[in-house]
């Protein structure tokens, strides 16, 4: 396996198990504009960029706003306060530091929204740069956050690896020219992630942890 030296880390799904503030705060917004989500399963939209998800029930751009930003409003309030990292994403983080990798983080919540939550988490300090989604549409899939991340002095000339648990994360590491990891202990599946070849996958973040320092020693 190739050497690496800058992880690019998803965060929902990854190093935060952020569903139930996300699945909460969609049930809500969807209610208000109207969509009944009886039959609807939300957790299909853990991960993937709000605007994406929201325009699978409304057409019209407005509304797809409306909704992202009536999101926005709740999940800063209630909704990010809801989640939990990982067991050992913290011990992850420290362990990987410890050995020399450049840290980073490549998600598709805005960096102003996703930063509290990682200080909040204890995780943010671990970070060499918090790579995210802006707040408008300029950079708003994970394909443009990882093309975003790669531009920061800490990264350029590096070998890079993304780490994800969703499809969204591999294809934003294709699209980019990265190889990819899986994290089978968040929101995506086996079955969803090895059509895109990862060069690893992990059930846990211990496992993880093992895999990366592995690969970085026979590097």
């Amino acid at each position: 396996m190739q050497h690496y030296d800058v992880i690019l880390f998803d965060v929902d799904g990854t190093l935060i198990d952020s569903a139930p503030g996300i699945l909460n705060t969609l049930e809500e917004v969807f209610t208000k504009m109207g969509v009944d989500v009886t039959h609807v399963n939300l957790r299909r939209y853990l991960g993937p960029p709000l605007r994406k998800s929201f325009g699978e029930h409304f057409s019209d751009p407005a509304k797809i706003e409306e909704a992202t930003e009536l999101y926005r409003e709740s999940y800063r309030e209630k909704g990010s306060h809801e989640g939990t990292a990982y067991p050992g994403a913290a011990e992850m983080l420290r362990r990987l530091k410890e050995a020399g990798f450049v840290l980073c983080t490549a998600t598709s919540k805005p960096t102003v929204v996703v930063t509290p939550i990682l200080e909040e988490q204890g995780l943010a300090p671990y970070f060499d740069f918090i790579g995210g989604a802006s707040m408008d549409e300029s950079r708003d899939t994970k394909t443009e956050v990882v093309r975003y991340v790669l531009t920061q002095p800490c990264v350029q000339g590096k070998r890079v690896l993304m780490v994800g648990d969703r499809n969204d994360d591999m294809r934003g590491a294709a699209d980019c020219g990265l190889d990819a990891a899986g994290a089978l202990y968040g929101y995506g599946s086996r079955e969803e992630l090895e059509p895109f070849g990862p060069v690893l996958l992990a059930e846990s973040c211990e496992e993880l942890t093992d895999k990366l320092l592995a690969c970085r020693a026979n590097g």
